[in-house]
């Protein structure tokens, strides 16, 4: 990711929309489609296992994966406006001294151990390269994959290039529509096979992998 574009992630997605979704956490539980990947994981067992969420955000999902079984949880989150409300929500749940926090881009510079488990939910659409950021996804799950990502649709893709302009003129970051099979692609050459793929709603697509 180019430094502008981290320098307008960090801008868009700051404080404000820390504590915007931190109370929507609290009001109403994860939204429909990290609701979908949670009870996914779930039913394929989580029970003692390692996490990865990249992009994770407050870390509403990491709590949910611990409080069901998960022993730990580690989050890459390319800015640092969200730690303030997650290390709130982490210590309100009781699993603060299980989730670490790094920072950086990871499909470019952070190093981390291989989880159990990785995630990353409205996260690929952010990342203009698919294909290095679901590879070192996927090289890094030990035994499933879990993600959201855009439905490929006339109506979005329109939607993803007017907003796109928008963010060019305030110096925001770009969002991007990848095609499904392009996203899919990466995570099988790295030798996982999809469970799931299909829609989640009218605007993501859910998927999971497990390791063959």
């Amino acid at each position: 990711m180019s430094d502008c574009c981290a320098r307008g992630y960090e801008r868009f997605f700051g404080a404000r929309t820390a504590r915007r979704d931190a109370r929507r956490y609290r009001r109403k539980g994860l939204d429909e489609t990290a609701q979908r990947l949670v009870d996914e994981l779930s039913e394929r067992g989580i029970d003692g296992a390692t996490v990865l969420e990249v992009g994770g955000g407050v870390g509403a999902v990491e709590i949910e994966l611990l409080k069901r079984g998960a022993e730990r949880a580690t989050v890459v989150e390319l800015s640092h406006g969200y730690d303030d409300e997650a290390k709130t929500l982490a210590r309100e749940a009781g699993v603060e001294g299980r989730i670490e926090r790094r920072h950086g881009d990871f499909a470019a510079d952070v190093a981390v151990q291989p989880a159990d488990v990785v995630l990353m939910h409205r996260v690929v659409c952010c990342y203009p390269d698919p294909e290095l950021l679901v590879g070192k996804a996927s090289v890094n799950a030990r035994r499933t994959l879990a993600l959201s990502f855009p439905r490929d649709t006339w109506w979005l893709r329109l939607a993803f290039r007017l907003m796109n302009v928008w963010c060019r003129l305030t110096g925001g970051f770009q969002a991007f529509v990848h095609p499904p099979a392009v996203v899919v692609g990466a995570a099988e050459r790295s030798g996982l096979e999809t469970v799931v793929d299909e829609r989640a709603g009218r605007v993501w697509r859910v998927a999971v992998f497990v390791r063959a």
